[in-house]
């Protein structure tokens, strides 16, 4: 039997909590999922402390009540805190903010597995990002590739390491042995191939379609 899949929801609006509950429950049962919730970084905190290695997908808001005792100051602090203790749990943003430059940080900073703004999506669009990311995708709503096009446009998002990635790609150097060719991690080049998906629009895809938009655009 498959194992229900485990949630934490981390909002201070107990309205919106249900709202993203009810959602959920239209297509799997209370057995299928597990969901715990936190109001605060507080909560948070003492939820993520006590089952740090338990959840398989984290909704996340960025404006929370902070708890100054561990440096937690809003749900930005919280994913970096998620990050370090357990990286195979995905982390969905969910946010009210829809400035360019924020959204831009979010990626770049956090490198969730999804983001959206909360204004624009629909039930089905929440949905369809869950079951991406539990697939090991990416999903980033229109709003907020728009907002990273916009910005990465206006600060040559792809830079020098971005495009050395796609040439050793065209050279048919696997992501394995780029380390070698750049003198950065492996973990700091899967992070720039995700941002070089996500500025090319990719959702689902490997190394092929990196290069197919590359080409596109004339930068291989």
């Amino acid at each position: 039997m498959k194992s229900a899949t485990k949630i934490l929801i981390i909002d201070d609006h107990p309205s919106i909590i249900e709202g993203y509950k009810s959602i959920f429950y239209t297509k799997y049962s209370p057995e299928e999922l597990l969901i715990a919730i936190a109001l605060n970084c507080e909560s948070a905190f003492l939820t993520l402390t006590k089952h740090q290695h338990e959840f398989d997908l984290i909704l996340l808001d960025l404006e929370l009540p902070p708890f100054p005792q561990e440096k937690l100051f809003s749900g930005e602090d919280l994913a970096m805190l998620i990050r370090k203790q357990n990286k195979q749990t995905k982390i969905i943003i969910l946010t009210s903010h829809t400035e360019a430059f924020v959204l831009y940080n979010i990626s770049k900073k956090i490198n969730p597995e999804g983001i959206l703004v909360k204004s624009d999506f629909k039930p089905d669009e929440l949905l369809h990002a869950m079951q991406l990311v539990l697939e090991e995708n990416y999903y980033y709503s229109a709003t907020v590739k728009n907002a990273i096009k916009e910005v990465a446009v206006r600060n040559d998002a792809l830079d020098s390491y971005d495009r050395r990635i796609i040439l050793l790609l065209s050279k048919g150097i696997k992501t394995k042995n780029m380390p070698e060719h750049m003198g950065i991690t492996l973990s700091a080049i899967d992070k720039r191939k995700a941002q070089i998906k996500v500025f090319f629009d990719i959702q689902k895809g490997n190394d092929e379609d990196i290069l197919r938009e590359a080409k596109k655009r004339g930068l291989v």
